[in-house]
């Protein structure tokens, strides 16, 4: 059922990310590490990349969150990944998983579903086609690029909220965002040139965790991440543009508006919508 959710809401958990600087523990992938870490650092967060054997309990048990991406995928990470969601669910850490490229190969829906048995993550952010075959759902997949529409993967997503008991969020030209509960929140904001750069999905996901750190409210943290990067890119491309510059500049710019994104520009241009 849909209910009160206002833009001052939102702005008040981008606020205890910037004040709190929670840890988020991202075991992630070696394409977007360095960009990930970035963007949550630009956020106020503090990351910290770790999956060695040797350490990733340990780490997971100090982090406020786990964000687990499987874009670069292999069997010494997969063990990494099911370690720490293990030591999170223990500790009623939350958790994000980015299931990158779920129905290319079957080595990776294997690998999808062995941290699935391992623990249900608190949130798991992909696009449709991803979404889709993490559900169960027969879809195209174009390798980590979507094949299907939001739209399309909607009614996966909620039946794959209802079966982990946690949020489901499809990202896509309008995220939507859904629990268990039956809560659904569709956000609007967001450019085309967002696609452009590698990264940007897999730091929606890290962007998320922090907000789950602070915001004990999964859903309700999980729209305020996607809220808050969709407008930050929003205005970022803006002023890309407007300089006749493209998305190698972006990238600069994204990260400087995820630090100094005020809270008018933020309110003003929010597109949310709340669902039944």
């Amino acid at each position: 059922m849909a209910e009160s959710l206002l833009a001052s809401d939102l702005w008040a958990d981008v606020l205890a990310v910037r004040s709190r600087r929670p840890l988020v523990h991202s075991i992630t992938n070696l394409v977007v590490m360095n960009f990930n870490a970035n963007m949550l650092l630009a956020m106020g967060a503090s990351p910290v990349m770790a999956h060695a054997h040797e350490e990733v309990a340990d780490m997971a048990a100090i982090a406020q969150a786990l964000v687990l991406n499987v874009g670069t995928l292999e069997p010494y990470w997969i063990d990494s990944m099911c370690q720490a969601l293990a030591v999170a669910q223990q500790r009623g850490t939350p958790s994000v998983l980015d299931p990158v490229g779920a129905g290319a190969t079957g080595y990776r829906n294997q690998s999808l579903q062995r941290i699935l048995h391992q623990a249900m993550p608190s949130v798991i952010r992909g696009n449709a086609s991803e979404i889709m075959s993490v559900a169960g759902s027969a879809v195209q997949t174009r390798g980590v690029d979507s094949g299907a529409a939001v739209e399309a993967a909607i009614s996966a997503a909620r039946d794959l909220a209802s079966a982990s008991g946690g949020v489901v969020c499809v990202s896509g030209p309008v995220d939507q965002v859904l629990e268990a509960g039956g809560r659904h929140a569709s956000l609007a904001n967001g450019h085309e040139w967002m696609t452009r750069i590698t990264g940007v999905g897999c730091s929606a996901s890290a962007l998320v965790g922090a907000f789950c750190a602070v915001q004990t409210d999964t859903w309700r943290a999980t729209v305020a991440a996607m809220a808050y990067l969709g407008v930050a890119g929003e205005v970022a491309t803006e002023r890309v543009q407007a300089r006749a510059q493209g998305v190698g500049s972006l990238q600069i710019e994204l990260l400087d508006q995820l630090q100094l994104l005020d809270e008018h520009t933020f309110q003003q241009r929010l597109k949310l919508q709340l669902l039944a």
